[in-house]
């Protein structure tokens, strides 16, 4: 059997943030929340002497007629040495035989295809279904895809955003507005928790770039930046004071995304109530339930969502 290699140009072509690719993210998440997906921890390496990062993740998914292994790196200072910060690759392999079917030199692309649709399938579950104010905190790309996959799920009509660094957040704004035809603003972090409706977290922030105070009713929160032990974006009052806590995977947020965060300060108990995203997909259990509810989601990636993505991208190839 031939072994299909796509690099990142062929990828890029073939997969878009778009309806169908939510598809196949959403059905991930629904058999993660149906049970029967076979999922290890993730294999994090910090580098701290190198500032830097390794994550290796992958899932078997029922249904699925193969499995992907995937590498992701982040070495943050590539951007002094003209690199980008994130790469990766994917390996997918048969799920009846082992048998390597297809190497994806993406280059991250795909996780960022991917992360980007599971921020709008949690704000199509959690927002209100009149959200219209979208809230960014950061400038990365994942600020640019986030918005992008947003824009499927509700009908935007105003943008507010806010970066570490104003000159990148007044860029970014000028750049949104262009390639969204839509008002977009660089703004202080409260103001934009506080005018928003949809508040997406997209930084590497180690300690909260997002207080509880400034929460309102009917806000949706999604945090997808804390994704290793150390990192975190949201004061930890955050997940106290929210009325629903939803996370992609429980085990996986406990050890690494806001909830380990929460947990660590003992803002929340380790008996909260806490529903995954996989279970409101699947319909075991309801999504928003009411304009006044203030709804959270942790997500820190998931193997079984790479799974998905790398079978969907040879299925587009091919």
């Amino acid at each position: 059997m031939d072994i299909v290699v796509l690099d990142e140009a062929a990828l890029r072509a073939r997969v878009k943030i778009s309806h169908e690719a939510m598809a196949v993210v959403e059905a991930a998440f629904a058999a993660l929340g149906r049970g029967g997906v076979v999922m290890p921890p993730v294999l994090h390496l910090d580098l701290p002497e190198r500032h830097a990062e390794m994550d290796v993740k992958t899932a078997y998914v029922p249904g699925l007629p193969s499995m992907a292994l995937k590498v992701s790196t982040g070495f943050f200072d590539n951007p002094k040495r003209g690199l980008p910060s994130l790469s990766g690759m994917m390996t997918l392999l048969s799920a009846e035989t082992g048998r390597v079917e297809a190497v994806l030199l993406d280059n991250g692309y795909l996780t960022d295809v991917r992360t980007a649709l599971a921020g709008a399938i949690a704000a199509d579950r959690l927002a209100r279904p009149d959200a219209r104010i979208a809230g960014i905190i950061g400038t990365g790309l994942q600020a640019r895809l986030q918005l992008e996959a947003l824009r499927l799920v509700r009908p935007i009509q105003r943008v507010l955003l806010w970066g570490r660094d104003p000159a990148k957040a007044a860029a970014l704004a000028g750049e949104l507005k262009a390639g969204f035809g839509l008002p977009v603003t660089a703004a202080p972090a409260e103001q934009v928790v506080r005018e928003a409706d949809i508040v997406v977290t997209t930084t590497a922030a180690r300690e909260p770039v997002i207080l509880a105070d400034w929460l309102h009713p009917g806000l949706h929160v999604t945090a997808m930046g804390s994704d290793a032990p150390g990192k975190q974006e949201l004061d930890p009052e955050i997940l106290s004071r929210a009325d629903r806590v939803v996370v992609d995977r429980r085990s996986q947020c406990e050890r690494l995304g806001e909830l380990r965060a929460a947990l660590a300060a003992g803002t929340i108990s380790s008996d909260r109530p806490i529903d995954e995203l996989g279970e409101i997909v699947a319909g075991l259990k309801p999504g928003r339930r009411s304009a006044d509810e203030i709804t959270v989601c942790d997500l820190t990636g998931t193997g079984a969502q790479d799974t998905a993505i790398a079978v969907h991208a040879v299925r587009a190839a091919a």
